[in-house]
């Protein structure tokens, strides 16, 4: 085909398709390249997948000796499903490695009847040529979102295809008559696990004055006493902490709620179904927000970047503490930074915060022990975790009589809530704005790489684009507005024993990996696996 005849078709295409390529290229994608298809290992059949198992099974067999293929994504594009009717189409699907755990959104292959659909939230038709990159324009095909009509969310998609040039006219049938039937078993699961739900509220309430919830999926029940001390960012708060848990493992959790009492989670998951059955009970042991914090000096603080670790040592030491940063060292050179050092610890005075020790050389992290063994100021040095403190700079971490661990926001998602309304407030100062429920669940599924700063540079950018009532979740930036699935619990479970390891010897992997009685290459590998920075 001429390029001029290209051109042509190209300008007479459907305003949908239009947008999707235009959509296609912002993403930085090129119709020439290949589709850059990740397969995940931990994806778990939920309720969509076993509502749609044996309808598809059931058109397979319909079509049997047909050029026709079936998939089903989720709501994130990932596919769950992919069947053909017919060898050689089963073959090019095989051979563009088109398999359950692959994810199919426009981000990653452009133009598509599985992203598509879940960008527009409409059905669509694409035939051959409309696909955006060219090793998927073998294929016509139609896809349909599901939606659940319990929650009215999407679900995922429904993809019916063939090899291009073949009658499509029954794609668009058959796709609606299968997410018909999907849709109807939806329904019938979802008011059998409703039912499951209610029946363990009905027991909760039975203790009158009792603060209770129960948490599902795509339902939250709470007692009156449970209303009365639970505002949106702990409702929010809980909620996550049984996502986290996977709705699976029972347990007590500590939580300090957004008016400052601390309470503990009472968790117990409830049987043949995704739900928790949480009971709030007075945390005897622990303390109203803002109470004193004992340390020893000099005081080690550990965290990753942006977990806040300058902010602790500000709250420990106090507003007058003078502080000299090791960052500075390549600005004004060793020798200078060296007498500022001595100049701080030489008389009593302030408190000292030495914020970035893993940036000191060895030379100046000698100097820094010997001032910290022979100093009467109290001292705070702030690091990141890593083999460096067993190391390079194990001599400070010898001098200090006290070190403490900042928790990365990811492992403590139940906070989220209260801390991005605190931040809203900081910058907000006229109070129109506030986050909806649904906003603060997005926020708390987040992984947060960039810890409690990026947390904040998120809460400024919403904050600039709004200037008053609910944020909404599409007021986010579009790649915060959905969480990460959660993994299987046997992947939780290994996720939290490999993280566990690590905070025990101090981020050494290689001691880590001992202990746990595996191989560094292993550790490292699970690491990466399971996203463990």
């Amino acid at each position: 085909m001429s390029s001029t005849a290209v051109t042509s078709e190209r300008s007479a295409m459907r305003p949908e398709i239009t947008s999707s390529w235009m959509r296609s290229r912002l993403h930085g994608l090129r119709e020439d390249t290949g589709p850059r298809l990740v397969r995940a290992d931990d994806i778990v059949a939920g309720n969509l997948a076993r509502a749609a198992q044996p309808v598809v099974q059931r058109m397979m067999g319909e079509l049997e000796d047909t050029a026709v293929a079936v998939v089903l994504a989720d709501e994130d594009a990932r596919l769950l499903d992919v069947r053909s009717a017919d060898r050689a189409v089963g073959r090019v699907l095989a051979g563009l490695g088109l398999e359950p755990g692959v994810r199919l959104g426009e981000d990653v292959v452009g133009t598509n009847a599985v992203g598509t659909p879940i960008e527009t939230r409409q059905p669509v038709l694409i035939r051959g040529p409309e696909h955006f990159l060219t090793v998927l324009r073998t294929f016509t095909c139609y896809g349909h979102p599901i939606v659940h009509p319990a929650t009215r969310r999407l679900a995922g998609v429904l993809d019916i295809g063939g090899l291009a040039g073949v009658d499509d006219q029954l794609y668009r049938v058959l796709a609606r008559r299968m997410v018909r039937e999907i849709e109807d078993r939806l329904r019938l699961d979802s008011t059998r696990d409703q039912r499951r739900l209610l029946d363990a509220f009905q027991a909760v309430t039975c203790r009158r004055g009792r603060p209770a919830l129960v948490v599902g999926a795509d339902l939250v029940l709470a007692t009156p006493a449970a209303l009365e001390i639970l505002e949106p960012a702990d409702h929010a708060a809980v909620r996550a902490r049984a996502v986290e848990s996977g709705y699976t493992r029972a347990g007590a959790h500590r939580m300090m709620l957004s008016s400052g009492r601390s309470v503990l989670l009472s968790c117990t998951p409830i049987e043949g179904v995704e739900g928790m059955q949480i009971e709030i009970v007075p945390d005897q042991g622990g303390r109203r927000r803002g109470g004193a914090t004992a340390a020893g000096w000099p005081l080690l603080l550990v965290g990753e970047n942006g977990s806040g670790r300058s902010t602790e040592a500000r709250r420990t030491t106090g507003p007058d503490a003078c502080t000299i940063d090791a960052a500075q060292i390549v600005r004004h050179g060793e020798h200078a930074w060296a007498a500022e050092l001595s100049g701080l610890t030489a008389d009593d005075g302030p408190d000292v915060v030495v914020e970035n020790v893993q940036l000191l050389p060895e030379s100046l992290t000698t100097l820094l022990a010997q001032d910290l063994r022979s100093t009467a100021r109290r001292i705070v040095l702030t690091s990141t975790p890593g083999d460096h403190l067993t190391t390079v700079h194990a001599p400070l971490v010898a001098a200090c009589s006290a070190r403490r661990t900042l928790v990365p926001l990811r492992r403590r998602r139940q906070e989220i809530p209260r801390l991005a309304q605190r931040m809203l407030a900081e910058t907000d100062t006229s109070g129109r704005l506030r986050f909806a429920a649904a906003t603060l669940s997005a926020l708390a599924a987040q992984p947060w790489p960039g810890n409690l700063a990026e947390l904040h540079q998120v809460v400024r950018s919403v904050a600039a684009t709004r200037t008053a009532g609910d944020i909404i979740p599409a007021d986010l930036p579009p790649e915060y507005r959905n969480g990460p699935r959660p993994g299987s619990p046997l992947r939780q479970a290994e996720r939290e024993v490999i993280v566990a390891a690590l905070e025990a010897t101090g981020g050494n992997k290689q001691q880590a990996a001992r202990a746990l009685g595996i191989s560094r290459a292993t550790i490292y590998n699970r690491m990466r696996v399971l996203g463990i920075s």
